[in-house]
């Protein structure tokens, strides 16, 4: 017995195999600045008059690369940007399958949804492209193809960053976010004082800590389900995610603290509109981070599957091009230009699509974390639903991924109407609701690569 026991092992290390014990995590991660080098127009609000004209902090592309004990990789990258369109995602995607073999599966790229950063092309196209003047439709382009070239050479550099690592998860919680559906925004300091803040919110703080064999925290990734509205004037700025990293760096000065945007579409950081407060939030966010990374925490077996999927979610009926022709004169400036983009696209051979290909993708780190990531501005009650009908705090729902063609409601969201269930489909360029079908073809599939 003994023979065959010194056998089998000589065998695992005369053949270069590693027991599954001594199996480890790898991990990399790297960061570059992608502040636009020129002031110009800045997104997410239509109200602005002008380009920017300051900055207060500098805007950020991070990558995280991990690779498990069999060797597969995934990739989260995360950008200070409100959000980027299919087309860039696409590209980008293209770009690290050829130069690195990362399947759409292995690749995640979440935005902040800051409304202080540049207006990325194709993006709101309504609100933005469609309402530029030549020179600054020529900027968004041109940033476009910076942004590109900065993400493809960052997740390199991820990948040669990667070594052995240990992975741990933690979740905490912080409660700035509110229900802007349900809670009137100046009312909202009087009902928090009263205990009368309404409506659904989902104040999770999910963890990834990431430490070399040694203990040494190298790097953290957390997310957050709310707006990143707290600013709107005209200076660069991470809003309050980017305090937040700042925050937990300052505690953990030779780690990349990464954020991602939860499904927090319909939440919002109440009171706003001063900057202390986007530090105050940002505070908050990181204390509730390093809260958590200073205790032990429980790790995460160097286990990694991924999946991908881009679904035909279904768009309500559509408008013929008589009801288009007649939109292009509305009153309403962003609905004459939404008219006029989609019958631009129409007349260059590009006819109105009844689905939307949108993305749905699927992490499991080791036996039950799991990580789903899905396109648009989602609504809490996705989070809400799919953490009860998943794992609960083990499920960690990002939207803002891949592509941000729009808001995704549930189909409460959508029934009840309002910005979020149907209103800003307008500011996207989209040309009509989605279908009742939209909460229940999502949750599917998730529940399909779930399995």
């Amino acid at each position: 017995m003994l023979r065959t026991i010194v056998s089998a092992l000589l065998a695992v290390v005369l053949c270069g195999g590693t027991p599954a014990s001594a199996q480890s995590w790898k991990a990399g991660a790297a960061k570059a600045s992608i502040t636009p080098r020129s002031y110009m127009w800045m997104a997410g609000y239509a109200a602005r008059t002008k380009p920017a004209e300051a900055k207060m902090t500098d805007l950020w592309a991070k990558a995280l690369a991990l690779e498990d004990g069999s060797g597969k990789p995934a990739v989260l990258v995360t950008l200070d940007l409100v959000g980027i369109d299919r087309g860039l995602s696409t590209g980008i995607r293209a770009e690290l399958a050829k130069k690195y073999g990362l399947t759409n599966a292995q690749v995640a790229i979440n935005c902040s949804h800051t409304h202080s950063g540049p207006v990325v092309a194709r993006n709101l196209r309504p609100m933005h492209e469609y309402s530029l003047e030549p020179a600054q439709q020529e900027l968004i382009h041109k940033y476009a193809d910076i942004l590109h070239d900065t993400v493809v050479e960052l997740v390199g550099k991820a990948l040669a960053d990667l070594a052995p690592a240990r992975l741990e998860w933690a979740s905490g919680t912080t409660d700035f976010a509110v229900n802007r559906r349900n809670n009137k925004e100046a009312e909202v300091p009087m009902l928090r004082e009263q205990g009368k803040i309404v409506g659904p919110s989902d104040h999770d703080v999910p963890v990834l800590a990431v430490k070399s064999p040694d203990g040494k925290l190298r790097a953290v990734a957390f997310g957050y389900a709310c707006h990143a509205t707290v600013l709107d004037g005209y200076a660069w700025s991470g809003d309050y995610p980017a305090y937040a990293q700042i925050e937990v760096q300052k505690a953990h000065p030779e780690c990349i603290a990464l954020f991602w945007a939860g499904c927090g579409a319909d939440q919002n950081p109440i009171p706003r509109r001063k900057s202390e407060l986007a530090e105050k939030y940002g505070a908050m966010l990181g204390t509730a981070v390093n809260d958590l990374l200073a205790k032990p925490l429980p790790p995460i077996e160097p286990k990694l599957t991924t999946s991908y999927a881009e679904i035909p979610l279904a768009l309500a009926k559509l408008p013929t091009r008589d009801e288009l022709v007649t939109q292009s004169g509305s009153t309403n400036k962003y609905e004459a230009m939404r008219a006029r983009m989609l019958l631009d696209d129409i007349d260059a051979g590009r006819p109105l699509s009844p689905t939307y290909p949108y993305p749905v993708e699927f992490w499991r780190l080791g036996n039950d974390l799991t990580w789903c990531f899905l396109g648009g501005e989602v609504v809490v009650d996705y989070a809400i639903r799919l953490k009860a009908e998943l794992a609960g705090t083990k499920t960690w729902m990002a939207g803002y991924t891949n592509d941000v063609m729009a808001y995704i409601p549930s189909r409460r969201v959508l029934t009840e109407g309002g910005y979020e269930g149907g209103g800003a489909m307008v500011y996207y360029g989209m040309p009509t609701i989605w279908s009742e079908q939209v909460e229940a073809s999502i949750v599917d599939e998730i529940h399909r690569q779930a399995k």
